[in-house]
């Protein structure tokens, strides 16, 4: 029986523990895509906080793929000694860290990318506006990004990379039929083809990491939006994953629209923790990959349940981190059974330069 407190696998790295810190959009970076002090500090707070795993924010591949400002880089190897210093802090402090890659595509703000771009054409009430469709070159482009940007975190001392394919991001939309409508290789009615843009991120990742080097993926099971992808193609992507070359997968959903699927609030009993976890059961039925579970995890009892279930092999949380980067550690001494943090969602600044925080500061 798994427990919260044992060690745990991803590809050839090793936690000690099966908490992980979920990505989250921390915007402390300038206008560069350079990592402020403050990111530094929040990594090494959480590290010493005794989290088994933390995943930076998610760091863009290219300036096309700026999501939001504030974002931090990837994309040039005149950050590397930015990252490379990140790197080096969590690891004095004791903990581990991936770095979560990603291009936002559609979801690019107007104040960093001048014309958002997607798989096809999109406009959506969701959307801040519409997008044009990627040509053939960009998409090549956007491949090799990705690599890059891994075999920079690789050289920078990160422990594992995890690519972003989920919240409506640039490889949730190649996976969408929702937005994923090209009449080439790339994409269509068929999931193989909708598939292909991520085993070829994976194949370009791996040609520069090599075949050891941990590499997983957040994945969007389900959309969300009529015509997008539901579960049942969302497992079928999940059984693919090995054959990609992907060491596990943390389970996410929500492209965008109606209820804010990946980040709810109101976590306040039992019954409203854990809402992705059927969307882990079914990933369990196609894949022997290590799951991580997301969404609304609060208390132990409902961690112990999920991983001694074998629903899934690792918990991942945010929220409940930002309140207390010391929960892992709380949890762990039996001084706390349950997060203080009451999913608000009031983590994110308002104003440029704040960063994220909590402004309810509950924990004590």
């Amino acid at each position: 029986m798994t427990t919260l407190f044992e060690p745990g696998r991803i590809g050839s790295m090793t936690l000690p523990n099966r908490l992980i810190r979920s990505a989250t959009a921390e915007r402390m970076a300038d206008p560069d895509g350079r990592p402020r002090p403050e990111l530094k500090a929040l990594y090494s707070e959480l590290a010493r906080g005794g989290v088994g795993l933390i995943i930076t924010g998610h760091l863009y591949v290219h300036p096309s793929g700026k999501a939001h400002p504030e974002m931090t880089g990837i994309h040039t190897d005149d950050l590397m000694p930015g990252l490379t210093a990140l790197a080096d802090a969590i690891h004095q402090a004791g903990g581990r860290i991936a770095a979560q890659i990603n291009h936002g595509g559609m979801q690019c703000s107007r104040q960093t990318v001048a014309q958002t771009m997607a798989p096809s054409a999109i406009d959506a009430p969701f959307l801040r506006r519409a997008a044009r469709a990627m040509t053939a070159g960009e998409i090549s482009m956007v491949i090799e990004a990705f690599a890059q940007a891994a075999r920079r975190a690789q050289e920078a001392g990160f422990d594992a990379v995890q690519i972003h394919g989920a919240h409506g991001y640039l490889v949730n939309q190649f996976l969408s039929p929702f937005t994923n409508q090209r009449d080439d290789a790339w994409g269509g009615v068929t999931l193989t083809d909708r598939t292909r843009f991520l085993g070829a991120v994976c194949a370009a990742i791996r040609e520069q990491v090599g075949p050891d080097y941990p590499l997983f993926i957040k994945l969007g099971m389900m959309d969300g939006v009529e015509g997008g992808l539901n579960p049942d193609d969302g497992a079928a992507v999940a059984a693919m994953l090995e054959a990609m070359g992907l060491d596990a997968v943390e389970i996410s959903g929500g492209i965008g629209g109606g209820e804010a699927l990946n980040s709810r609030g109101g976590i306040r009993s039992p019954e409203d923790e854990a809402y992705f976890r059927p969307l882990a059961r079914r990933a369990r039925q196609r894949t022997e990959l290590p799951i991580a579970l997301v969404g609304g995890l609060r208390s132990r009892a409902a961690m112990e349940d999920v991983l001694s279930s074998g629903d899934a092999d690792f918990i991942s949380i945010c929220r409940p981190l930002i309140c207390e980067p010391d929960l892992p550690n709380k949890l762990r001494k039996g001084d706390r059974e349950q997060a203080a943090c009451t999913s608000c969602g009031e983590c994110w600044p308002e104003k440029p330069g704040e960063g994220i925080g909590c402004v309810r500061n509950e924990a004590g």
